[in-house]
């Protein structure tokens, strides 16, 4: 039986131990729910299966019997490696501006913001995962790729943050309406990753002084 008892909370990817990857005829594959499994071939991606029990023969590797030459049929045992991709959502992944960025408002001109929060995001192209970021690795975790999309995040927020036109002063009232317009503006990026943001949001921005005593004397105005 194939199979993966994903017990961790960060794995991403991860390849099933195979002695000399050797696969029988009639070997059965779990795919748990939240999981995906790849079967690669010399380094070539070939047949991707859902949830479900598979009991592996010649008509559910359409892919790997034309790539091995399988014209009648399965030749058992046969070389592949098995990746089990997880498809969860990845929840609490923390982003958050190392820099102060710069924004050109309105009404103060040009202002330096710190922001910080989190985002949720999970494997949406199992295929297009393994191809552009994991490749042969075989215990692949959060920990691989989240400075690389914290930064991919950091890097586009602040042209995101700009076309949103959001007046300074208001930017508090609607960090909800900002970590969804920055959520569309980012997903087409990780999508080419093979991963969607699910869920983006701002916690917390920073102002300088001079604009918090201004927010402060409005607020205790409208008390």
């Amino acid at each position: 039986i194939i199979e993966w008892k994903d017990q961790s909370n960060d794995t991403i990817v991860w390849r099933f131990p195979r002695y000399q990857d050797e696969i029988k005829q009639g070997a059965k594959l779990t795919v748990r729910e939240s999981q995906v499994a790849v079967f690669v071939n010399n380094g070539q991606i070939a047949d991707v299966f859902q949830p479900g029990m598979h009991t592996l023969e010649t008509s559910n590797l359409p892919v790997l019997s034309t790539i091995m030459g399988w014209k009648y049929g399965f030749n058992s045992p046969f070389k592949a490696e098995v990746y089990f991709v997880n498809t969860k959502n990845f929840i609490d992944q923390k982003w958050g501006t190392k820099n102060p960025i710069m924004l050109r408002d309105a009404e103060f001109g040009a202002v330096r913001l710190r922001a910080f929060g989190t985002y949720v995001y999970k494997v949406l192209d199992a295929a297009t995962f393994m191809r552009e970021i994991v490749g042969t690795d075989g215990n692949f975790t959060t920990d691989e790729i989240n400075n690389q999309l914290r930064n991919l995040i950091v890097s586009r927020f602040t042209d995101a943050l700009g076309e949103s036109k959001i007046p300074v002063l208001d930017l508090a009232a609607n960090y909800d309406e900002l970590g969804e317009f920055i959520r569309t503006k980012i997903d087409p990026e990780f999508s080419e990753y093979g991963i969607g943001i699910t869920k983006f949001l701002v916690e917390n921005i920073s102002l300088p002084p001079n604009v918090e005593e201004m927010l402060d004397k409005r607020t205790s105005c409208l008390l």
